[in-house]
């Protein structure tokens, strides 16, 4: 089964690299699947997980925003912040998740709500790649 090259990086470091089979992100105008020989293609991405299929097995990365760039041979996701299902620590994304919906439930000042909104999203995307391995 041919691959292509998946690489995720945020401004700090390398989250990840490998040979996979297949991608699967949220851009903004939705979910995108992504297989070797695809069409060159840049799109900004929403904060949710990156689905990753190499062989018969999947992986989950949690990545909070950015940019992808498709290749025909490459993926490269520029991210925000991106973590991998096992640096997560499940009880404090749970924790943000639930305060960030108090926040939006409350509704304070509409700055607070765009703060509020961004960081349900990341709990979300956290959480969704933790359950996704388990």
């Amino acid at each position: 089964m041919s691959t292509l090259r998946l690489e995720i990086v945020t401004p700090e470091h390398k989250v990840y690299e490998k040979d996979v089979n297949m991608v699967v992100v949220k851009g903004i105008s939705g979910e995108l699947g992504i297989l070797p020989d695809h069409i060159p293609l840049v799109t900004p991405l929403k904060v949710a997980p990156v689905k990753v299929k190499i062989g018969n097995t999947h992986e989950s990365i949690a990545v909070h925003g950015g940019f992808m760039e498709v290749r025909k041979d490459k993926v490269v996701i520029l991210a925000d912040a991106a973590e991998l299902g096992a640096d997560i620590d499940v009880s404090r994304a749970r924790l943000a998740k639930e305060r960030a919906e108090r926040r939006l439930a409350q509704r304070q000042a509409e700055i607070s709500a765009i703060r509020a909104e961004l960081a349900l999203q990341r709990a979300i995307a956290r959480l969704e790649t933790v359950e996704k391995q388990e």
